[in-house]
């Protein structure tokens, strides 16, 4: 790895996440927020533009990238916004701990959504606001913006985009990988204004509409309110939520298209119908599990089904409703769907659902073929085989991903009351999803976590958003020879 371009690069992130703080101590001033949260956020805007202008400056030259320096960059990047990005947190005096300060700035960024914080509505709105943009931030990646704007730098953008982007394929929607970072960051900023419009039509103030409109789009799930959504008690901010939820468990190349006038793409694409199907069919069997066992009204069992299994599919973490309370047939499910996750190429998080269904389609190949086996059969997507190279990488990663969430939560029995906990407070990290059950459910939070667990779960976030193989890449003693 080639550190100069790798600290050239990291430089400029933090200049732009500096820029981004020193917006949100604008919002403070408006806001009139304590002295000391104006103070703390300037000082960390502060700290983080110099930083960055510093590095950058005594690194700056052409630079070629290597897939290696890809790998490199991404990875010490999240690394540098999460912690660069705590400091408003712990200048501001919000949270006081530097490993909960983190963990709280890496769920943002990786938009997982678990927090720390127990009183949101005592915290000043231009924390609440640095908050949010760690989603806004993190949704799209931050590095993927950066992408947009590195032919300035005179530095192509692929090695990092390649690195960067989640899920099995990487839609490019032009030649050039700079103007298709544009324009998903594009489609990204419209649909988060859209949101926020109907939002604030809802009754809500433009601030928490913002807040609500990044924290959704990035699949984040970061709330104003302690009570998170179920504080408006409202069937249209509901609504609208989970349609903006939806939109963001898909891929945005099927928005951008469908912005552009072809809906139908939508239902033409095999991986869309699957996670449309999955999401139908989980939603419908928590409404009848649901139903009269907890909620005496169906339209109460519809409006809390739909609105949770979204979230939790989407990997968005918001909540009306304490889940924990549901059946266990109910919170099987929700467990399930945290694995799943969206849609490669959408913010969302977990496996993907294109993974899920290869997987699932070379296990009926393999039955088929158990049964016949001289019978030629080859996995597909709609009509299109499945490469087998693709089917290779899609089972490494599954097993992957399997094997870090069974030691992960191995690991985190010490650090838990109860199995439970320990369970899904990993897959709701590895997944990016926030809540879980039992000590981490919905009505809970992360605070009370010993702080080795949550450095490990931060760990977690960041193996989650970057899809495992980036990081692991650069903690192979190979990844450092020349």
């Amino acid at each position: 790895m080639n550190v100069r371009p790798v600290l050239q690069l990291v430089a400029f992130m933090l200049m732009v996440l500096g820029l981004a703080i020193g917006l949100c101590d604008g919002v403070a001033w408006y806001y009139n927020d304590p002295w000391s949260a104006r103070i703390g956020l300037l000082a960390s805007a502060g700290i983080v533009m110099a930083v960055g202008l510093i590095t950058f400056v005594l690194t700056r030259g052409s630079v070629e990238l290597s897939r290696r320096d890809g790998f490199g960059i991404v990875t010490f990047g999240w690394l540098a916004a999460a912690l660069f990005g705590s400091l408003p947190f712990i200048l501001t005096g919000v949270i006081t701990d530097p490993v909960a300060a983190v963990f709280e700035t890496m769920s943002g960024f990786t938009t997982t959504g678990a927090s720390v914080l127990s009183d949101l509505e005592a915290v000043p709105r231009g924390v609440l606001f640095w908050r949010a943009m760690t989603h806004f931030f993190g949704g799209m990646g931050v590095l993927v913006l950066c992408v947009a704007i590195l032919p300035f730098l005179g530095v192509g953008g692929m090695q990092i985009y390649r690195a960067e982007m989640p899920g099995p394929s990487k839609d490019r929607l032009t030649p050039r990988i700079a103007t298709t970072a544009k324009l998903l960051w594009g489609v990204y900023v419209l649909l988060c204004v859209a949101e926020a419009g109907l939002l604030r039509l809802g009754g809500m103030d433009w601030f928490d509409s913002f807040c609500h409109a990044f924290a959704t789009m990035a699949t984040g799930g970061f709330s104003t309110r302690t009570a998170s959504v179920a504080a408006y008690n409202s069937a249209y901010i509901e609504t609208v939520i989970i349609v903006f939820m939806f939109l963001a468990g898909t891929n945005f190349a099927l928005n951008f298209r469908a912005l552009r006038g072809k809906p139908l793409c939508y239902f033409r694409d095999p991986e869309f119908r699957f996670y449309l199907g999955a999401w139908l069919t989980a939603t419908v069997v928590i409404i009848l599990n649901i139903y009269r066992t907890v909620y005496p009204s169906l339209g109460h069992s519809i409006r809390a089904a739909f609105f949770q299994s979204t979230s939790i599919m989407t990997t968005t973490g918001f909540c009306t409703e304490d889940f924990d309370r549901w059946p266990g047939a109910s919170k099987v499910i929700l467990v399930l769907l945290m694995f799943v996750g969206g849609c490669a190429g959408s913010t969302g998080g977990g496996m993907k659902s294109i993974r899920v269904f290869v997987v699932l389609k070379k296990v009926l190949r393999e039955i088929r073929l158990f049964m016949q086996p001289q019978a030629v059969v080859k996995v597909k997507i709609g009509n299109e085989p499945v490469p087998q190279e693709v089917i290779s990488h899609i089972s490494a990663f599954f097993i992957l991903f399997l094997l870090v969430f069974a030691a992960g939560t191995l690991i985190m029995t010490f650090f838990t009351p109860d199995l439970q906990t320990a369970l899904t407070s990993v897959i709701a990290t590895l997944g990016n999803i926030g809540p879980g059950l039992g000590g981490v459910g919905a009505v809970q939070n992360y605070g009370a976590m010993p702080a080795g667990g949550k450095a490990f779960l931060t760990l977690l976030m960041l193996l989650g958003r970057l899809e495992l193989y980036t990081v692991v890449i650069v903690l192979l003693p190979s990844f450092w020879k020349k």
